[in-house]
């Protein structure tokens, strides 16, 4: 015994045998949609356009998920004026364009000794971005490096 369901059917309880007969005289497929209910839920649909619309469901689900793209620019405990304007007209590029910037400084062998130097550098990006971004992470040491994470405001 199973519930049928769908359209052109007449909605109510069927043998098994029967449930398929109709489904074949219509040319469609008998599809089991509720095996866990009492009795079973089944649907008389056409399963490859079914499969098709789930499919094409999925893609439009996934098209619209925004994907965060991570842009990274790497300066110097030393790093000169023009150099550090020059990152930075990159940097704000980036974040116009909705990407995150991870911004780091790397320490090269004795230069780990200016590691004020290195954190005044990121707090002054971050302060001269500051219209276009938000600090998402403050400027951390891991290892040789000191990241920051910007963040384009919406």
């Amino acid at each position: 015994m199973v519930r049928l369901v769908g359209e052109n059917v007449e909605i109510g309880i069927y043998q098994l045998r029967e449930a398929i007969k109709m489904a074949d005289e219509q040319e469609l497929d008998l599809v089991e949609i509720s095996p866990t209910a009492n009795p079973p839920v089944c649907k008389v649909i056409d399963y490859r356009k079914f499969l098709y619309d789930r499919k094409k469901k999925q893609k439009e689900i996934n098209a619209k998920t925004a994907k965060v793209v991570v842009k990274e620019i790497r300066l110097g405990p030393n790093t000169d004026d023009h150099d550090f304007n020059f990152k930075l007209k990159h940097a704000q590029k980036f974040l116009e364009e909705g990407a995150k910037v991870k911004v780091d400084v790397f320490f090269r062998g004795r230069s780990i000794i200016y590691k004020e130097k290195g954190e005044i550098i990121l707090l002054r990006f971050a302060q001269e971005l500051e219209e276009f971004c938000k600090v998402e992470r403050l400027p951390k040491l891991e290892g040789k490096r000191m990241i920051m994470i910007l963040a384009p405001k919406k």
